[in-house]
């Protein structure tokens, strides 16, 4: 591989990533004035390509055209895809087709034509619009696009990756970030469009797949369902290429739509197996619930199933729940390999699918059917700042389930030009015997208890039983039975077998180490094929770590650190701010070191304190008498009650005394009490007749001080009245209500 010979550090900011790539590459490789005026942006990217020095053994990251055929039949299309082994991954990534020996200056120099499998993952350059590059700059282990080959006569076709990752650019000229293919010869009478991808091994395999689901509140934390989460059955099946299950950009059938948004393995089926000679197996395990246990508390599910050269496909799917409608799973997986044998293994980490039925954000989101139907879509971490996978810097979202397809047997003649390492070759591929589960896919149980003690104390024969509850029940149309469980048996010291025995699977190869550079760890695993009869634990270990060292010597110098130092104080004592820690470059003398001395990051603070706020006071309002002393007030409203231990409200009513003139005292004053004298006093007064007063109305606050009103209306006014009769007219009262606290 090719590391680019500048070395220089990329911008942090992501949004900007893709810009910089471009500006990096017209920096260093500036056409002379000859070059100028025939050489465009594409040339510009090719020679950056072929230039640098070469860094033998670098393998992290992989450019692969579906099947890794050899030569390409004209105008057929392929999928390509470019892939980080873990615990690699990459930020950007340029990808383009050239005919051998063009270099890129001129349109017809390009060969055959890319199409975009995922508009959120990838585009087209803009300045060079053959090219392929990244849609949002952000971690990531892998992508795909299809590529359609050129026209018959274009000779061989050079497939060429750049990629950007961490803040170093990386080149390829060779290896395996380069693919070559070279145009298939026509053989006479042999039709062109025969399908490119033609299966050649001979016999049939046999595969067991295991499913080991990852999402757990301690991986996944945010919003992460405690009650009811799991994972649904999965389903799947071996096929043929004629037939697709689910892919990537195309739309959901509705068994798929049952599965993803239901859980409900039943229409999926039911599709699978009206396909008929397409499909040779289909693929099943039970759902679990709850997501995650450990592997010594409950096995991984598996399942085995078998290919042949026209099956040699494998898909399935399976529901995260609860969520609208996110999957995992694979697509259209080949299991024949290009020098006509089988795979031997397949391990692949699962990352969550939309299958575009259901809007909802969340795990738990109210059914918002989707219309019209969207594509299925892989989830990113920057589709919904409510998403339970959102990230504001555009990283990978952690693996949810990791699947291991391992070929367990192979059948009749082999023809595999190169052998394979493992010796698995059987007389009889058929299904082994094992214990028939009839139990409806549409019917949840719990797990089954231990067996109990034999009824029989004696050699004589006797019986054991087991119980499992129902925990629920998906379609209500189909019985769910079997909850009780018998097998015979003898009493103690009668019979030979061990019960107490726990069946292993062989140790899973060893993990990537988890440095790149160094000693790291690495890890294995295997599961439990079989409980103990008892049912007692299994206490053997499932997972096994080691040390691990890749390049012993690829520290340089140059860049002796120190340990990071602890995180500082946060900017702020409440809300959100940030943190930083820095560490020391050892040897300063020795040359320049482009390692970052220095990260921060966000942190958050208990909520700021937010006092009350109220508007301004109105007007005084009228005196609520016409004579003597009375009152008047004035109020203002609440705009924020105080949150997070901020300032209580002040008073929001206040009054005062006041007094327009003394009251006239008359005989009818005197018989009746104040109320009605100061009501009479008005109605006495020449040419001037008043209607009752009104009833208050309602407080205008439950608490913390309210206003009330009343009225009263003039109901009579004489033509003749005397003109200094000023309180002939509609009068109002106001008082204060409701003023203890809130």
């Amino acid at each position: 591989s090719y590391l680019s010979p500048w070395n220089k550090e990329l911008p942090t900011t992501p949004s900007i990533m893709g810009i910089y790539l471009n500006l990096l590459l017209l920096q260093y490789f500036e056409p002379t004035d000859k070059q100028a005026k025939s050489d465009g942006y594409c040339g510009r990217i090719l020679r950056a390509q072929t230039q640098g020095t070469r860094r033998d053994g670098y393998n992290e990251f992989r450019l692969r055209v579906e099947g890794d055929p050899e030569n390409y039949q004209p105008a057929s299309t392929y999928r390509v895809t470019l892939h980080a082994s873990s615990p690699s991954y990459f930020r950007g990534f340029t990808l383009i087709a050239l005919k051998e020996g063009k270099e890129g200056t001129t349109d017809d120099h390009y060969a055959g034509k890319f199409q975009i499998i995922d508009e959120e993952d990838t585009q087209f350059m803009t300045n060079c619009p053959p090219a392929v590059t990244e849609s949002t700059p952000r971690r990531r282990t892998r992508i795909q696009v299809f590529w359609t080959a050129p026209s018959s006569g274009s000779g061989c076709v050079i497939l060429k990756a750049s990629i950007v990752q961490k803040r170093i650019i990386y080149f390829q000229d060779e290896g395996s970030l380069t693919v070559r293919l070279c145009e298939k010869e026509a053989v006479f009478g042999e039709t062109t469009e025969k399908p490119p991808l033609e299966c050649c091994a001979c016999g049939t395999a046999k595969y067991r797949v295991t499913f080991f689901g990852n999402w757990s509140e301690k991986i996944h934390p945010k919003d992460y369902p405690r009650r009811a989460n799991h994972w649904s059955a999965l389903i799947g099946a071996s096929h043929s290429r004629s037939y697709v299950l689910w892919e990537y950009r195309g739309f959901a059938s509705e068994g798929v739509k049952q599965v993803a948004e239901l859980g409900s393995p039943v229409k999926m089926e039911e599709e699978i197996r009206q396909k008929g000679d397409e499909v040779l197996t289909v693929i099943k395990t039970k759902a679990q619930w709850p997501a995650w246990q450990p592997l010594n508390v409950r096995a991984a599910p598996s399942a085995e199933f078998s290919v042949d050269r026209t099956r040699h496909l494998m898909s399935f799917l399976s529901m995260l729940g609860p969520s609208p409608d996110w999957n995992v799973g694979l697509s259209a997986e080949d299991l024949c390999t290009k020098e006509c044998g089988w795979v031997q293994r397949l391990d692949q980490d699962l990352i969550p699918w939309d299958a575009g039925t259901d809007s909802g954000v969340t795990y738990e989101s109210p059914n918002k059917p989707t219309i019209p139907q969207e594509r299925i879509r892989s989830l990113t971490s920057l589709d919904h700042p409510q998403s339970p996978f959102y990230d504001t810097e555009g990283g990978p979202i952690t693996a949810l389930a990791r699947v291991v397809v391992e070929r367990i047997a192979r059948k009749g003649e082999q023809c595999n030009i190169v052998p394979d390492t493992v010796d698995d070759i059987v007389a009889d591929i058929g299904q082994e015997e094992k214990e028939e589960d009839d139990t409806p896919e549409t019917c949840i149980y719990s797990n089954w208890s231990p067996w109990s003690a034999c009824s029989s104390a004696s050699c004589d024969k006797g019986r054991r039983m087991r119980q499992r509850m129902l925990k629920a029940q998906l379609d209500l149309s189909v019985p769910c039975p079997h909850t009780q469980d018998f097998k015979p048996c003898m009493g103690p010291g009668c019979s030979e077998e061990d019960v107490s025995t726990c069946m292993m699977s062989e140790w899973i190869s060893w993990s990537p180490c988890s440095e790149s550079c160094g000693m790291g760890m690495r890890y294995r695993e295997r599961y439990i094929k079989q409980f103990p009869e008892d049912g007692s634990i299994c206490s053997l270990n499932t997972e096994e770590t080691e040390k691990c060292v890749v390049n012993d010597d690829c520290y340089t110098i140059l860049c002796m650190l120190s340990p990071w130092s602890d995180w500082s104080v946060c900017s702020v004592t409440c809300g959100k701010g940030v943190r930083a820690r820095q560490r020391m470059l050892k040897s300063p003398d020795l040359g320049e070191c482009t390692e970052e001395l220095e990260q921060v990051e966000r942190c958050m603070q208990p909520e700021c304190p937010m006092d009350c706020m109220v508007s301004e006071w109105t007007e005084w309002s009228e005196c609520n008498k016409s004579c003597g002393k009375g009152h008047t007030i004035r109020t203002r409203m609440v705009k924020l009650e105080p949150q997070f231990g901020g300032e209580p409200c002040s008073e929001t009513v206040q009054r005062k005394k006041c007094k327009i003139r003394k009251c006239k005292r008359g005989s009818r004053e005197k018989r009746r009490g104040k109320q009605q004298g100061r009501d009479a006093a008005v109605e006495e007064q020449p040419g001037c007749k008043m209607k009752p007063w009104s009833s208050w109305t309602d407080c205008s606050k439950y608490c913390g001080g309210g206003i009330q009103e009343r009225l009263m209306a003039v109901k009579k006014r004489a033509k003749s009245a005397p003109a200094q009769v000023t309180s002939c007219k509609d009068r109002k009262e106001i008082r204060a209500c409701n003023v203890q606290p809130c």
